[in-house]
């Protein structure tokens, strides 16, 4: 597998991804955001990197680049992150979305696509990374790159996680941010209640490595 950074805002490339595969699939045919993938260079199929570029000036730009670096278009998209620059702090990149095909869930895909990102947004200048996220899940997969949890909220009862994580990943914070996916307003689905249940009482998870 190999994690691509396709554009960097406000020009990233439009993708059309398989709404049936890929959760939040009409969120990646904006252009203002930039855009990542993790690709799969031995699985080309109706998922294929080519396939979902909508504009041909992008696919040419991005043939040329990926004949230079040694990776294909014709290689399948097995995960995807759209993200774009803080409206407030230019300093941060905000990670909009991400999504994982649906039958690769489950192998730290989308974990592995933010470490890959937050380091590449280093490299062009960016102090912090900040991601929202709205379930239990999602919370995990920001712990496992290396994002912590703010203690801020935003008005889409979304838990605002960032790196270099405050407080220390600190236990304490870890465990309120999951106390939070547990109130009963928020309706958690009855697997989210099961994975609940086994972080009760547990440390943040390990980071992945690079």
């Amino acid at each position: 597998m190999r994690p691509v950074v396709l554009g960097w805002p406000p020009d990233g490339p439009r993708l059309r991804l398989d709404h049936r595969r890929f959760a939040y699939a009409g969120k990646f045919v904006m252009s203002a955001t930039g855009k990542a993938v993790l690709l799969d260079p031995d699985g080309a199929d109706a998922d294929s990197l080519a396939d979902a570029l909508l504009d041909e000036a992008d696919r040419e730009r991005l043939a040329r680049t990926a004949g230079e670096a040694g990776w294909s278009l014709d290689a399948a998209v097995l995960g995807a992150v759209a993200f774009s620059e803080d409206r407030t702090d230019p300093a941060t990149l905000r990670v909009r979305y991400v999504t994982v095909r649906a039958d690769r869930q489950g192998e730290r895909l989308g974990p592995k696509l933010l470490v890959f990102l937050r380091d590449r947004a280093t490299e062009r200048g960016y102090d912090r990374v900040r991601i929202g996220v709205n379930n239990a899940f999602s919370y995990e997969a920001a712990y496992r790159a290396g994002f912590g949890w703010t203690g801020e909220e935003t008005g889409l009862a979304e838990l605002v996680c960032e790196w270099p994580a405050p407080a220390g990943r600190s236990a304490e914070r870890y465990r309120a941010g999951l106390d939070r996916f547990r109130q009963p307003d928020r309706e958690p689905s009855e697997a989210e209640r099961s994975f609940l249940a086994t972080r009760e009482g547990t440390d943040p998870p390990a980071v992945i490595p690079r």
